[in-house]
């Protein structure tokens, strides 16, 4: 699978599964467990719980501008983003459960209610990228699936992600940092190392961070 082969209901089924990887990683987390360190450098588990769930609002946000026209930025300020992170260690680990819960259910139903003329409706990310709405589960995917992995409780990595999303996410990072090639290893661990995180490549050289 290439990144041109990768599909609407491909993104929207890695959504799901990522969401349910991260869901079930902070499920019995204790309070402690919860605010130990990620493997994202300087966050807690609870910054990356309360980044992903914040994320799950603002993608709502441009689902909203989707569906209605109106334009609706995923942040109302550059300073928005960093604050919902910071929220993350002021809650406890039942409020972050039910925040990562709640907001991946309403994007879910968001994005359940566009109709085809709105799937294809052009929006702005927080990067300044103008998209059509379709590519909106694939950023979710990445969000969820990479970030189950980056909550680092052991019960996620890369090689639990399912192949197609992997694929893809090879392809589009590979292009993204205009690399010609690629190291010999597993799919998840080329994953890994592309994508700036702990690999077992031998030799490979060091990528600065992704996502």
């Amino acid at each position: 699978m290439t990144g041109a082969a990768r599909t609407l209901d491909d993104a929207r089924a890695w959504a799901r599964t990522g969401t349910g990887l991260v869901l079930d990683a902070v499920a019995a987390l204790d309070e402690d467990a919860f605010s130990a360190p990620s493997v994202l450098p300087d966050w807690t588990r609870k910054h990356l719980a309360a980044h992903v769930a914040a994320n799950a609002d603002a993608l709502g946000n441009l689902v909203h501008w989707a569906a209605t026209g109106e334009e609706t930025p995923m942040y109302a300020s550059a300073g928005e983003r960093a604050a919902g992170i910071a929220k993350g260690p002021a809650r406890s680990g039942g409020e972050l459960r039910s925040w990562l819960a709640d907001s991946a259910r309403e994007l879910e139903a968001g994005l359940d209610r566009l109709t085809g003329t709105q799937w294809g409706r052009r929006v702005v990310t927080a990067q300044g990228r103008t998209v059509p709405a379709t590519e909106l589960p694939w950023m979710r995917a990445r969000e969820v699936c990479v970030h189950a992995v980056d909550l680092g409780t052991g019960s996620v990595t890369f090689g639990d992600l399912p192949t197609g999303f992997l694929t893809a996410l090879v392809a589009e990072i590979t292009a993204k940092r205009g690399l010609t090639e690629l190291p010999d290893g597993e799919l998840p661990e080329v994953a890994a190392w592309l994508a700036g995180r702990p690999h077992t490549l031998d030799g490979a050289p060091e990528l600065g961070p992704w996502l």
